[in-house]
């Protein structure tokens, strides 16, 4: 599957392209299911005949909540990483199932929760050789480029 492992994820060193622009492609994914959370979010706050604005952050955080499980469990991407080109990947090189979905997402959830947590993850995908975010580090997980089929 790859020219080398490193926990059974491509080497940087060798397999570069891996990783070629993946910190950029999370921050523009994270804006694309962004704003597709908002969307289905407002829409369902508007169904309720606005009775659901009344809890809308706490609406968003389940609706996003869900959104990630569901996506990352069903193609190890949410749609805006599917839409820039990245998937996730376990330390065995494997995507991502619904078990590992559900844990990243917690963990994922739970980073923005920390103060400057956010920050820290984009950092380290920014210094770290596989591009790992706070809570990829913790779980052995990473975004890669996706490979072709």
């Amino acid at each position: 599957m790859y020219a080398d492992f490193h926990d059974g994820l491509p080497n940087p060193e060798l397999d570069a392209q891996f990783y070629d622009g993946v910190p950029l492609r999370r921050l523009l994914a994270w804006g694309i299911d962004a704003l597709l959370i908002g969307v289905v979010t407002f829409s369902l706050a508007l169904f309720s005949l606005g009775l659901l604005f009344f809890v809308y952050f706490a609406l968003w955080l389940i609706v996003g909540f869900g959104y990630r499980v569901l996506t990352i469990a069903g193609k190890s991407a949410t749609p805006g990483m599917r839409l820039t080109g990245i998937e996730l990947r376990n330390r065995m090189g494997n995507r991502l199932d619904g078990n590992e979905a559900l844990v990243h997402t917690v963990a994922y959830h739970l980073v923005f929760m920390v103060p400057f947590g956010v920050l820290i993850s984009g950092l380290l995908m920014l210094i770290n050789d596989h591009g790992r975010g706070l809570h990829d580090v913790f779980l052995g997980t990473t975004a890669i480029n996706r490979p072709a089929d």
